[in-house]
């Protein structure tokens, strides 16, 4: 079937260039719904690249899940391959530079961290690991403060075991995993590291490492910097996560399932805004059942309030 019977390419609205082309707006000509076309021509790029291509495709075509992009389908031509996807709104790299202070507070960037673990926790129980997670991989649905999160671009994703190591490089250098930059083979954990470098840029608006350095270097030594200057005024909970998600020690670094029980991460204000969340989307997927105990004994012990209409209703 030909693209062009199914949906309409705005060449003139580019909303954006990914690894292997460019990205339009489309429309859905029979439903009116707006979509992104990636547009990829196969004469410009060597054999290796349209394979990773192949896998994106093929990846996408088998997850289903309200925290990464939706895969609406794929067209070729002697020239060209159409890879569809929904349009979501921006990105999470747009949402921190176009902020007030060039950097998201808290509340906002345990938002969107938990989404992109609990999105983390269905690949990698999938056996998938991203391998190029950063902040402009992080769609954004809306242009809301506290916005549904949704991972894209999965050229580099790739299928691997709970104890298998790849070998081969991956991903973006500024939110590379030492074991990758190393070679020593690396597995699902790479991504942990790249949700630390994530965290790190949300709250400060800068890399954890000097650019105008070997950023390689950095890396493998994990030199870090927290410079006073936006970090005395972050808390040293957020601190202490970025801390054990940026472990050059694979065996010590964060599990996604660490990750999301560390303190930072278990803040009934948080809780809050994710039920909230929850309801305008009509599902969960976010919270646990078993949570709302523990937040209503929480509340009781301080004496505040228990906002009754974010229980959970089983007829929703």
């Amino acid at each position: 079937m030909d693209i062009s019977s199914v949906y309409q390419i705005s060449t003139d609205e580019v909303l954006g260039s990914g690894q292997f082309g460019v990205v339009y707006k489309g429309t859905h000509r029979k439903s009116g719904r707006p979509v992104a076309i990636k547009v990829i021509d196969k004469t410009r790029f060597p054999a290796r690249q349209e394979t990773q291509l192949r896998n994106e495709v093929a990846i996408l075509q088998n997850l289903s899940h309200l925290g990464v992009v939706l895969l609406e389908g794929m067209f070729e031509t002697v020239e060209y391959v159409f890879v569809v996807m929904e349009k979501l709104h921006g990105d999470m790299l747009e949402m921190i530079l176009s902020s007030e202070r060039g950097r998201l507070p808290e509340r906002n960037t345990r938002f969107l961290v938990t989404q992109i673990l609990e999105a983390l926790r269905y690949l990698h129980l999938k056996h998938i690991a991203h391998c190029d997670l950063k902040p402009e991989n992080v769609l954004l649905a809306s242009a809301d403060p506290f916005p549904q999160v949704k991972l894209c671009d999965f050229g580099f994703a790739r299928i691997i075991g709970e104890k298998s190591f790849r070998r081969s490089v991956v991903g973006t250098p500024a939110y590379l995993a030492p074991e990758v930059i190393s070679s020593s083979g690396y597995n699902r954990s790479l991504d942990m590291w790249s949700v630390g470098v994530i965290t790190y840029v949300s709250l400060s608006g800068t890399f954890p490492f000097n650019e105008d350095e070997d950023i390689r270097q950095q890396i493998t030594n994990a030199a870090f910097m927290y410079p006073r200057q936006p970090w005395t005024s972050i808390s040293l909970e957020a601190v202490s996560l970025i801390n054990n998600l940026l472990q050059v020690s694979v065996r010590r670094r964060f599990s996604v399932g660490k990750a999301l029980g560390h303190p930072w991460l278990q803040d009934f204000q948080l809780w809050c805004d994710l039920r909230a969340f929850e309801q305008t989307m009509g599902c969960r997927y976010l919270t646990h059942c078993g949570d709302e105990e523990r937040w209503i004994r929480f509340t009781k012990e301080r004496g505040l309030d228990f906002p009754p209409h974010l229980c959970w209703d089983p007829d929703m």
